[in-house]
C-alpha cells in the first residue's frame, strides 16, 4: 500500500521544466493541450522553444489557449503553438488530421496521447458504435499513434537526434493497479461492456498502459522509439466534467494541473528514460514505477516469455477494430 500512498502524496518533483534544455528544432504534438494538463504541458514546452500542436475538437478553446500563453511567454522564447483538428471518438476523421498534420510537418519527436474521457452516462458510444472511453482512449489515440508512426520513425532515425528521445506518451491512470481485475482486463468486457461507468474506465486505462508496452516492445529494438504509460497524478481538470461530484468528495487527493504535467514532462523528457528502460511506467511527479502489481507486468510479456500475453492481445483487437481507418 505504501506505493499507493506515494501516488496519493508524490514527493517533491526532482525534474522539472528548469532541468529542461531548449527544444528548438522539435516537434510536439499533444492531444488535449488546451486545457487541464495538457494545457500546463503545452506552455512548459512553448518556453522551451518548441515547435507544439494543440490536437482537439474545438479550434476556439485551442486558439484561446495559444492566446493565453502567448500572452504570458512570447517574450521569452522562440517557440510556435499550432492548432490540429482532432475528433478520437471518430476513427473516420483521424487519417485526414494525420494527413493534415503532415502537409506542414515531416517529422515528430514527440507525441503525447494526453486527451480521454472519464465516466460519461452508461451507453455513450463514439461515432462507430463502440463504448465511448475505450473509444477515445484506446482506439482513437492507437490510431492516431500507428498513422504518425512514419514521422516518428523519421525524427528517430535522424543522425543529429540524440537516441532514445523520440517518445510516445500515453496517459493511464493509478486505478489500473487498485482496480483492474487479475491480468489487467477480461478480454470478453471489450465486446460486451458491462454497465459500470468505472470499470469501463478501469478498462481503457489498462489498455493504455497495455498499448503502450507493447509499442516499446515492437519499436524500441527496430526503430529505437520510446513508448512510456504514465500516472500523471490525481488533478483537478476537465477530465471528471461527467462526474463533478469528485472535485468535490476528492478535493484532499486531488493537485493542481501543472504538479500533474510536470509528471508528463519527465516521461517526455527526462534521461533517465532511455532504450534499456522502454516500456516503463511512470508516477507521479516524475519518477519511474518499481513497484507495479506482478500480474499487470505480466500481462505485458508474451505467454512465450511466461507472461499472460494480454498486451498482444489487446492490440490485435485494437488492429482489428481500426485497421479499416489506416
Amino acid at each position: 500500500m505504501g506505493a499507493q500512498w506515494s501516488q496519493f502524496f508524490p514527493p517533491k518533483p526532482q525534474f522539472t521544466e528548469a532541468d529542461v534544455p531548449s527544444q528548438d528544432g522539435k516537434v510536439f504534438l499533444i492531444t488535449g493541450g488546451a486545457s487541464g494538463i495538457g494545457f500546463e504541458l503545452t506552455k512548459m514546452l512553448y518556453g522551451k522553444n518548441a515547435r507544439v500542436y494543440i490536437a482537439g475538437r474545438s479550434q476556439a478553446k485551442a486558439e484561446k489557449a495559444i492566446k493565453d500563453i502567448q500572452t504570458t511567454l512570447t517574450a521569452s522564447t522562440t517557440g510556435s503553438l499550432h492548432f490540429l483538428h482532432l475528433d478520437l471518438d471518430d476513427l473516420s476523421s483521424i487519417k485526414a488530421t494525420v494527413e493534415a498534420f503532415k502537409a506542414k510537418e515531416s517529422k515528430l519527436h514527440i507525441l503525447w496521447n494526453n486527451a480521454g474521457v472519464s465516466r460519461p452516462a452508461l451507453g455513450s458510444v463514439s461515432k462507430q458504435g463502440i463504448e465511448l472511453q475505450l473509444a477515445t482512449n484506446c482506439l482513437g489515440p492507437f490510431l492516431l499513434t500507428q498513422l504518425l508512426l512514419p514521422l516518428l520513425q523519421a525524427a528517430s532515425s535522424d543522425e543529429s537526434v540524440v537516441p532514445g528521445s523520440v517518445r510516445v506518451v500515453w496517459t493511464a491512470s493509478q486505478v489500473i493497479e487498485l482496480s483492474a481485475p487479475f491480468g489487467g482486463l477480461v478480454m470478453s468486457e471489450l465486446h460486451n461492456p458491462p454497465r459500470d461507468s468505472s470499470r469501463l474506465y478501469t478498462n481503457s486505462k489498462t489498455g493504455n498502459w497495455f498499448l503502450a508496452s507493447e509499442l516499446a516492445r515492437r519499436e524500441g529494438p527496430t526503430h529505437g522509439i520510446i513508448s512510456v504509460a504514465l500516472n500523471p497524478g490525481a488533478a483537478s481538470s476537465s477530465l471528471f466534467r461527467h462526474t463533478p461530484s469528485v472535485n468535490y468528495l476528492a478535493w484532499p487527493l486531488l493537485h493542481k494541473p501543472r504538479q500533474a504535467a510536470l509528471t508528463e514532462l519527465y516521461a517526455g523528457l527526462s534521461e533517465d528514460i532511455g532504450l534499456e528502460t522502454n516500456g516503463c511506467y511512470v508516477i507521479p511527479w516524475g519518477r519511474i514505477s518499481t513497484n507495479m502489481r506482478q500480474d499487470l507486468v505480466d500481462a505485458t510479456k508474451s505467454m512465450e516469455d511466461g507472461g499472460l500475453g494480454r498486451a498482444i492481445k489487446f492490440w490485435d483487437f485494437c488492429v482489428q477494430k481500426t485497421e479499416q481507418y489506416l
